[in-house]
């Protein structure tokens, strides 16, 4: 019986999501310096709203367009994560793992496995993103 409940408690420890690490990126990240004195100078829902897509601990985050992250895993010889994330779209979902690399503290970048299939849609998921100290999720 014992044995069970140390399972189960493996289990849930071994499932549990993006807070599971401690040191995954802190705060708010546009995809531009630029787009982050923006939304500090209206809002951040406006920024999303004008269709910019933001990075968070939780995931991608746009008007039309999210990317929640599920699992997050520490890399131990660089400043990297290994993340699974569920991505939507209107009418569309889609599995991604991406790294997420802290190149500064204000600069992450991110890239994707997921091929990018139309040239019109940029890069998907991958690029650099700003921290916007001062600024949080709406």
């Amino acid at each position: 019986m014992a044995s069970r409940k140390s399972l189960c408690v493996s289990m849930l420890v071994a499932a549990s999501p993006v807070g599971a690490a401690d040191d995954f990126i802190k705060g708010v990240y546009p995809q531009s310096e630029g787009l982050c004195a923006q939304a500090k100078k209206d809002t951040l829902r406006t920024l999303i709203e004008a269709g910019n897509v933001v990075l968070s601990a939780n995931g991608l985050q746009g008007v039309e367009y999210n990317c929640e992250f599920l699992q997050v895993t520490k890399a131990t010889r660089s400043p990297s994560w290994a993340v699974t994330a569920i991505c939507q779209e209107p009418g569309y979902a889609f599995p991604d793992v991406l790294s997420v690399t802290q190149l500064s503290p204000t600069q992450i970048d991110l890239v994707s496995v997921k091929p990018i299939e139309d040239e019109s849609e940029g890069s998907g998921n991958s690029g650099s993103y700003y921290l916007c100290d001062g600024v949080a999720l709406p």
